[in-house]
């Protein structure tokens, strides 16, 4: 079994039904960081969530801006 093979997620029954005990690891130790980086995410790019002065209705311009962020706080690497 390779590391790319764990879901983490909760005690719903449909995880505990449909994913092989070994490969499932229920609680929120793991979740925690994937949830912050979403909501991190949705909050520092609000042009993804409304319309604002700073919204662009192209895909190109949606494309850069989340390259740049996520170069930024993913890599660490400032753009």
């Amino acid at each position: 079994m390779t590391p790319y093979n764990q879901y983490y997620a909760d005690y719903w029954g449909a995880y505990t039904r449909h994913l092989d005990p070994e490969e499932h690891t229920p609680g929120k130790r793991n979740t925690q960081k994937i949830e912050r980086k979403h909501l991190t995410l949705r909050t520092r790019i609000k042009r993804l969530v409304r319309k604002t002065i700073c919204f662009s209705k192209t895909t190109q311009m949606h494309d850069i801006v989340i390259g740049l962020f996520v170069n930024r706080y993913a890599f660490g690497r400032a753009v």
